[in-house]
């Protein structure tokens, strides 16, 4: 089975063109080397999917027939995602909260007078 199709049927993309443009643009790796999207899979192969700055990690168990529902999906793969990964992205979604949220405006006064503050060098009173 290809692995474009692999992925869409365990439910890791929506649709089969975005797991072949996912493929296209390096973000699925086989043995850690960019696959194609035609390369085929076969069980015991391990898969290194980036999917949100995450890198799941799967392995393959078996091949299915077609696009399955979320709950067999554990049937045809293990997911053997370390818990760092998901860590890493509790970091950034605390570091994206600091700044101002998109659609805000321009700073405001105070903003700008903190943003000042920051960066002025310490000056000799």
């Amino acid at each position: 089975m290809r692995v474009d199709k692999y992925l869409w049927c365990v439910r890791y993309y929506k649709t089969r063109t975005i797991a072949t443009q996912a493929c296209k643009k390096g973000a699925v790796k086989i043995s850690e080397k960019s696959v194609k999207p035609s390369r085929d899979v076969y069980p015991g192969d391990t898969i290194e999917v980036r999917i949100n700055q995450i890198h799941y990690q799967l392995q393959v168990l078996d091949l299915p027939p077609n696009r399955v529902g979320a709950k067999l999906v554990g049937i045809y793969r293990n997911d053997i995602t370390p818990k760092e990964a998901f860590e890493k992205t509790e970091l950034l979604k605390y570091a994206k909260d600091y700044y101002r949220k998109k659609g805000t405006g321009r700073p405001s006064k105070k903003d700008r007078r903190d943003l000042e503050d920051f960066t002025e060098s310490p000056s000799d009173d």
